[in-house]
């Protein structure tokens, strides 16, 4: 990890951790060094300890320190898409015969891989809901070895208390994994509080701009990120050295984009909280969450995700195809506002099952643009 890390806070890490001005002509950014291999000075006479780039590449090393320092953590892998992290991860901690503890909401993709690939390999799950311990607890056997959780949840927005679940987790010898993507590291340091393993889809808050995919893993064990690296080589699913750069200049600019998607994402609230046409407001910042006492206590502030339900499947339909700044489209965490139907969309996967999502719910990711034309786009779509 960058030295940077442990020397500064939160924000001057995201811009200079795993970057440092070119000793040869002074450039302050690093280069996207787009090479698929690497001169050798003889026979496994690696330079700087690169051979070929999808062993190993500058641009994505540089990365790979940002990310584990905006964590705080020592070790950080990167890769193509959240969901190859998310493989990664799994297949490194679980065996056929093995079992996991997964969240009652969750991303739909996530649940997908593990419903229908893992347990083609003999790999078994239950579900607890994430912010009741004692579900949690109950839902761990002898065979778990993983409890893999996302805080808050996608799309209902669920807490768990992420040093009380790791309590619970490391008191059963298993391995606890806390996807950070709705609160990104500006928000919330799940290491800090237990965790074994974070995983981001970078594609969200860090790389901000809805330009590029990729995903990251971060330890602070050595054992879990040798482990990470090996399947990172093995099965190739990394980034290319542009898909890098562009993660890491956005990450750049986390801290003051995540405040803006706060402070947005708190006026929608307090709008749709008084409109007729809104059934349920699903936001950690509301004093009346069900979760928001865990939320303050491990969270700076509570996120640009808000989630409403409307009453019905067609109400929702119809905010969706209404609204004119906030764009009908899937993922999240971009600088600009985005509307979608959960259940018909990012999360279709879940249907029939425990993890399907309410048919009037729309989830909304909250830009960062001026807070009142979010604001009047909203009550033209309501109206």
């Amino acid at each position: 990890m960058n030295d940077a890390a442990d020397r500064h806070g939160f924000a001057t890490r995201a811009i200079h951790a795993g970057t440092e001005p070119n000793p040869l002509n002074g450039a302050v950014n690093t280069p996207i060094y787009a090479s698929s291999t690497f001169a050798q000075d003889g026979v496994g006479g690696m330079r700087d300890g690169y051979e070929y780039a999808r062993t190993g590449n500058p641009t994505r090393r540089s990365l790979e320190q940002q990310l584990a320092a905006l964590e705080g953590g020592a070790y950080g892998r990167a890769f193509s898409s959240g969901m190859a992290a998310t493989d990664c991860a799994l297949r490194s901690l679980l065996r056929p015969g093995d079992h996991l503890v997964i969240p009652d909401d969750a991303y739909g993709g996530t649940f997908r891989l593990i419903d229908k690939v893992f347990s083609q390999w003999g790999i078994d799950y239950s579900i607890a809901p994430v912010s009741d311990l004692d579900a949690v607890r109950a839902a761990v056997t002898e065979r778990t070895k993983a409890i893999w959780i996302e805080t808050p949840t996608n799309p209902l927005l669920n807490v768990g208390d992420i040093a009380g679940i790791a309590e619970i987790a490391h008191a059963a010898g298993a391995t606890f994994v806390v996807d950070n993507t709705f609160a990104s590291p500006y928000l919330q340091q799940p290491l800090e509080l237990g965790a074994d393993v974070v995983l981001h889809s970078t594609t969200k808050y860090l790389g901000g701009h809805s330009d590029v995919v990729g995903g990251v893993l971060v330890t602070d064990s050595e054992q879990l990120d040798a482990d990470f690296a090996f399947l990172q080589n093995g099965a190739g699913g990394v980034p290319g050295p542009f898909d890098a750069y562009l993660t890491m200049r956005g990450a750049k600019t986390l801290a003051v984009r995540m405040e803006q998607h706060c402070t947005n994402a708190e006026a929608v609230v307090d709008l749709l909280l008084g409109h007729p046409k809104v059934t349920h407001v699903l936001y950690p910042g509301l004093a009346e969450h069900p979760n928001h006492a865990v939320a303050a206590r491990q969270m700076r502030r509570f996120g640009g995700m808000v989630s409403v339900r409307l009453g019905s499947r067609q109400a929702a339909l119809d905010l969706c195809a209404r609204t004119e700044l906030f764009t009908l489209a899937e993922s999240l965490g971009g600088i600009e506002s985005l509307i979608e139907h959960p259940g018909a969309m990012t999360h279709a996967s879940t249907a029939g099952s425990q993890l399907e999502v309410p048919e009037d719910l729309v989830r909304l990711s909250v830009g960062i643009e001026d807070t009142a034309d979010l604001l009047a786009d909203l009550e033209q779509a309501l109206a």
